[in-house]
């Protein structure tokens, strides 16, 4: 039998050791934390069709200060996050398997969500980022990356994926949605969200979201 200051120091050890294999596990976790979801209704961008006591919300991530719950930087991809918001506050479950979401720019471009796949090639193949253009026209070559298991698991963790609304619940998450090559794409922009249906198969009227709310100050261009 092991003396008392013996088992005490192996106690400790063993402690300790647990502590450290605790963290070694949290550190191959993944590390995404999908935000929690208020009411639709109290988000600054919202439609609400109130006959229905169904509302919807879309807030973008297009801030340093929201987007660092990231670990990919889907701004430097050319990626806006939204973060999708559907409140049921019915007494009937509604479905959403039908579920089609666009942004409509304000040059009437219609997107609709990146898949998984399209993000991983972005990410995999960036382009190269040239800070000034050169005197004479040269291929543009494409910068050779690689996306690892963790990036992986956070835009598959991330992505919007209920097919239905219980009765006085909220279901959320993220769609991302290509504007590489558009310079302010909430400016006059709206998400419209079709195919939600009631409990009888019936769908409701569609869905307008103004995402400009989101913009300090509002972008009063033409």
């Amino acid at each position: 039998m092991l003396k008392p200051r013996v088992q005490s120091a192996f106690r400790r050890f063993v402690v300790v050791l647990c502590a450290v294999a605790e963290f070694a596990v949290c550190l191959a976790a993944k590390d995404f934390v999908r935000p929690a979801a208020q009411p639709a209704k109290t988000y600054p961008a919202h439609d609400d069709h109130t006959e229905e006591k169904v509302a919807i919300a879309a807030d973008p991530y297009d801030t340093p200060a929201k987007a660092k719950i990231f670990s990919v930087n889907f701004h430097e991809h050319g990626f806006l996050p939204i973060f999708i918001v559907v409140t049921n506050d019915g007494n009937q479950p509604i479905s959403l398997a039908n579920l089609q979401v666009t942004l409509t720019t304000a040059n009437r471009d219609k997107l609709t969500p990146a898949s998984p796949e399209d993000i991983y090639r972005r990410i995999t193949n960036p382009r190269t980022n040239t800070n000034a253009p050169l005197p004479f026209p040269i291929p543009q070559k494409k910068v050779k990356g690689t996306i690892s298991q963790k990036e992986k698991d956070e835009v598959e963790s991330s992505q919007f994926a209920a097919k239905a609304v219980e009765p006085h619940n909220t279901q959320s998450g993220f769609l991302f949605f290509d504007v590489e090559d558009i310079s302010a794409p909430l400016a006059g922009a709206n998400i419209y969200v079709t195919g939600v249906d009631d409990a009888k198969g019936t769908e409701l009227m569609y869905f307008e979201v103004p995402l400009e709310k989101y913009l300090n100050p509002p972008n009063k261009a033409n």
